[in-house]
This record gives C-alpha cells, structure tokens and sequence, in this order.
C-alpha cells in the first residue's frame, strides 16, 4: 500500500468523497485510502506488526490470523480488537467535544460510546484471561473535526457490520453465536443513525457482504489509527 501524506490532500474533499464510496459495493475504500488519519503520513505495512506476526495476515478461510487464537478464541479476539478500535474512537471523540452545539450527532455519540464500550467489557469478561490486550491509538483529526468525525463513524460501523457477518460461520459456540449476532445489529443500528445523519441510504443493498478478517485487519491497517 503506498504511503499517504494527507497534509498535502484536501481532507474535505477526500471525506466527501469517501462518504459517496461507502455507499456502494465496498466501504473499506476509505479505510484504505486513510483519508481520516488526521494528518499522518501512512504507510500499509507494520501498522499492526504488535498483534499479528509477519505474514499472517494470509487470508485463509476467512477466519482471523492464528496469532488471535484458536477456534472461538480466536473470532472472540478479533471481534475484541475492532471493538478496542472502535470504543477508543468514540471515547477520545467524546472527550474532544467534536459533537459540541450539534444535538443529533451528540446523541448518536452518546449511544454508539456507551454500547462500544459495553461490547469490549462483554467480550473481555467472555474471554478472561486469553482476551487480547489493547492497542494504543492515534485517530488525529478524526476525533477533533465534526466533519471527518461522523464520516469516519460511518465507514467504522459498516466496517463492524461487514466483519461480524464474515465470522459468523466460524464460531462454534452456541451462546458466542448469539452474542456476535446481537452485536452485529447494533453496530447495523449505528451505521444506519449516522448514515441518517449524512444524508446516506440506510442500508444500500438489500443483505450485507459478510468479509474475511484479511480484507478487514487490511483496510484496518491503512487507516495508521493503531500504532502499537
């Protein structure tokens, strides 16, 4: 992936842009391009290097990397990650005020950090002792600007959506395929308040397009937000 210095790109732009591709087949475009960043000069490599080892991010058959666990430990993990990701997300945002004087998206905060923040406490107390610790984060500019925060958000909860319905085979566990089921249609709740909020089609296409964790750890990679 080449490296992105969004200090030269019209950030303005490049959300409504990607606020338009999101609507379509794939939503992780904007992920990739890292046009939320906030700044960063962004390079496709390491950026995940403290979770996964070298080369495994290998596809296989859609389930997340060995180095995540095996079996339902290992979807569990995953699922644990993107929910650090997006809990982190909404908590710096909330801290930074970007929703200030804005009543509709501050209440979309409020709801969308408050179930975030649950889903990593439910995931970390089904997992114990062999949930994956937390990253460090870095979301620049999208958790200071309005604009670039409620496009991210968007582009985040689709994400989710598309990730839980991609390890939904996956998981063994009776009580685990409910649990990941009832998360799923929150997040599907969230991207479709701040969809509302831009102006976006609520649900684009009829059924959503389960991803495998290569394709979602990748765009994930892209945007620089985990660096450690």
């Amino acid at each position: 992936m080449e490296s992105l210095d969004l200090q030269a790109v019209d950030v303005d732009g490049a959300v409504r842009e990607a606020a338009d591709e999101v609507a379509g087949d794939t939503r992780l475009n904007f992920l990739r391009k890292g046009a939320v960043a906030g700044g960063a000069a962004l390079s496709g490599g390491a950026i995940l290097g403290a979770l996964i080892p070298s080369g495994a991010m290998a596809a296989g058959s859609g389930r997340p990397p060995a180095s995540f666990g095996a079996g339902d430990i290992g979807v569990l993990n995953y699922a644990l990650t993107l929910e650090y990701l997006e809990a982190a997300f909404y908590d710096a945002a909330a801290k930074n005020n970007v929703a200030q004087g804005d009543k509709q998206l501050m209440a979309f905060l409020k709801t969308a950090k408050f179930d975030e923040d649950f889903h990593v406490k439910l995931l970390k107390g089904a997992l114990g002792s062999k949930a994956a610790k937390k990253p460090k984060f870095d979301f620049g500019k999208a958790v200071s600007d309005k604009a670039t925060f409620a496009a991210t958000a968007y582009v985040l909860e689709n994400t989710g959506v598309h990730a839980y319905h991609g390890q939904l085979t996956n998981i063994k566990s009776t009580s685990y395929l409910v649990t990941a089921a009832q998360i799923a249609t929150v997040e599907a709740r969230h991207s479709g308040a701040i969809g509302i909020y831009l102006g976006k089609a609520i649900a684009p296409k009829p059924l959503d397009t389960p991803l495998p964790a290569s394709a979602v750890l990748k765009a994930v990679a892209g945007t620089g937000f985990i660096k450690s």
